[in-house]
């Protein structure tokens, strides 16, 4: 099992990823990834779980019609933990016939995050605010409004939610304090 550092994670999702979007959406959801470990699931290694984050859609641009599978395949050549290939491979549940439920926190924890960052950022672009200040009930109200961010799958959010074990209001609530030091 091998890990590369935050940095070499970085420069590997520069040379795959060059959306200036999308390379914010993976450090977004690397750090909120990275706060769960830190201050919700003591014991969960941070740097594993900021890793999964950062690289979940390595694939993504490259390889949109068959992601995650290609990174996949990389991820186990290149000897990465078996918990971020997991979670990795969960977070595609529904999409190009992936039907790999998550079975670990760091799986759910992803499926839960990885949309719920999109919403951020919409809410953020229409609403100057910083992360950290976001009212939560508004964001869950922008959730229910399927016109609001409407690309946003919100099923796998609540799927997320309900492995991870954490209702939507908390789970919305934690992500804006971990993504408050994007700021």
């Amino acid at each position: 099992m091998s890990l590369p550092t935050k940095e070499g994670a970085t420069a590997l999702l520069h040379a795959h990823v060059r959306d200036e979007y999308q390379r914010l959406h993976a450090v977004m959801v690397a750090t909120a990834l990275e706060g769960y470990a830190q201050h919700i699931f003591p014991g969960e290694d941070p740097h594993l779980w900021y890793l999964t984050g950062l690289l979940h859609d390595l694939d993504f641009e490259e390889h949109p019609d068959t992601h995650p599978a290609p990174s996949l395949g990389w991820f186990k050549e290149w000897n990465y933990p078996e918990a971020l290939i997991h979670a990795v491979e969960a977070h595609a549940y529904g999409y190009h016939d992936f039907k790999t439920l998550p079975q670990t926190k760091l799986a759910a924890a992803l499926l839960a995050t990885d949309e719920l960052c999109g919403i951020f950022y919409a809410y953020r672009k229409m609403n100057p605010v910083r992360y950290g200040e976001m009212k939560p009930a508004s964001l869950k109200k922008k959730f229910k409004d399927h016109g609001f961010a409407a690309k946003i799958d919100r099923a796998t959010i609540e799927l997320g939610c309900q492995h991870l074990g954490v209702d939507l209001d908390a789970h919305i609530a934690n992500l804006g304090r971990f993504l408050a030091p994007l700021n």
